[in-house]
């Protein structure tokens, strides 16, 4: 028995928090952890899962438009913010308790409380209490980040979306990435009017050009007002509502601002610094590939290192710190070829590299089909289908695999095991296609186009 109070101590109950934990608890590691909000963290309370059952809600409006062209009589439909707000809340609140459940099960001990780290091996909690641990795991996640404008706190961000306490009639949304995006989809499907308003040329930075344009002319078809190189400059209090004035002067007056401005590691007033952890960017935790930071005891996963901000990377992280730690199996969380699903409407699937990077990188190949599928035919909606594979033209590998469109998410989670394993082109085209699917077009594309 060492002679600290736990073995490990976490600070944040998140995704990558609480499966460390657990798992180190699991080998028989004393675990403590703290957490001053909510067990859970970002993706459980005010992140993935909230916004998840928001983006199915949305999406009613969907199915009863378009239940008429196959056959359906429907009735006047109407939404009801407060009764669907409370059915989240209920949902949140017991998956809240799953998450606490399982690392008091582990053997864990939680506390309901902020940390801060005193020295390499102990920290200090809002109780006033102090605990030493052989080893201390930050896993505080990230905050959204509001612009510096005049009259920006009359604005909310994601975190506020989801308690509030009526649905706003007008709405505008600052930024371009896939939270805005998301959000623009969901309110815009739920009835808000949406002007979306964004100071770069294109939307989702980062992501392949040709889904980045195929999902804009997609929104601006669905109703929402999409307007590129166009901010914010300030924003006043005009009777109920408020008076937003862009950077051209235009005003325009809605009743709620959402800011999707980015988003920064919650790494304040830990004490950091002081002791020597190195950060970087925005305040991010500087670690190494086995998640440890410049001070040998004390490690980080997740958002809080701004390596890849995604829950299922925090969770990998999380399980590979308590594997090589605790479990006796090094272990590095891999980073490379990393599928991601964006819920914009319509939806986004996509894994490996997008066309620009892959060109950079050597001869490539282009497959790319953009089709109106089944779903839509019926229903007379024009909305299309693009499917894009990238493909190097050597080895003919398949680089990078981008979908826009119904259960994008579901095909881009096992089209992602066959390009980690290396699928080439061929292993497509072999592939028996279902039929009839939407997804059958990733393994019948013939010709390239590029």
């Amino acid at each position: 028995m060492s002679g600290f109070d736990f073995d490990l101590f976490v600070i944040g109950a998140g995704s990558g928090g609480v499966r460390a934990g657990r798992v180190a608890a699991e080998a028989g590691a004393r675990v403590g952890v703290a957490e001053e909000y909510r067990y859970g963290g970002t993706c459980v309370i005010r992140g993935c899962v909230p916004k998840k059952l928001m983006v199915y809600a949305s999406a009613f409006s969907d199915a009863f438009e378009d239940a008429a062209g196959f056959g359906w009589d429907v009735g006047p439909a109407r939404f009801d913010w407060a009764r669907f707000i409370a059915a989240k809340n209920v949902e949140i609140a017991r998956l809240e308790q799953v998450y606490h459940a399982a690392l008091t099960r582990a053997g864990a001990q939680p506390f309901a409380a902020r940390a801060t780290i005193l020295d390499p091996h102990r920290v200090r909690l809002s109780t006033g209490a102090e605990y030493s641990a052989k080893h201390i795991l930050i896993a505080t996640g990230g905050r959204p980040v509001v612009p510096d404008i005049p009259g920006a706190e009359l604005g909310v961000t994601s975190n506020e979306m989801f308690g509030l306490a009526a649905q706003p009639a007008r709405m505008m949304i600052v930024g371009g990435g896939y939270v805005a995006c998301e959000f623009a989809g969901i309110m815009n499907g739920l009835g808000t009017r949406v002007r979306q308003v964004y100071r770069g040329a294109q939307i989702l930075r980062g992501f392949d050009d040709d889904l980045r344009d195929h999902v804009a002319d997609a929104m601006r078809a669905r109703g929402v007002a999409l307007d590129v190189e166009r901010d914010v400059a300030r924003i006043d209090r005009e009777g109920d509502g408020l008076r937003v004035t862009l950077d051209d002067g235009e005003t325009e007056t809605v009743d709620l601002v959402m800011f999707a401005t980015g988003r920064e590691p919650n790494t304040a007033g830990l004490g950091l610094g002081e002791l020597g952890v190195h950060l970087g960017r925005g305040g991010a935790i500087e670690v190494d590939a086995w998640s440890q930071t410049a001070v040998p005891s004390i490690f980080a996963v997740g958002d809080v290192t701004a390596r890849a901000q995604l829950t299922p990377v925090a969770i990998r992280e999380g399980q590979a710190f308590a594997d090589t730690i605790f479990g006796d199996k090094p272990t590095r969380p891999d980073h490379s070829l990393i599928p991601t699903a964006v819920f914009t409407q319509p939806e986004i699937g996509t894994v490996g590299l997008t066309e620009t990077e892959a060109r950079s990188r050597g001869p490539v190949a282009i497959y790319r089909t953009v089709f109106r599928p089944m779903l839509n035919v019926l229903a007379g909606r024009e909305e299309r289908v693009l499917m894009k594979l990238v493909i190097d033209a050597m080895s003919r590998k398949v680089l990078g695999c981008h979908v826009s469109g119904h259960a994008a998410g579901e095909m881009i989670q096992l089209a992602a095991v066959a390009i980690r394993m290396g699928a080439t082109k061929e292993d497509f085209d072999a592939t028996m296609a279902v039929h009839p699917t939407a997804a059958e077009e990733l393994v019948t594309m013939r010709a390239a186009v590029a």
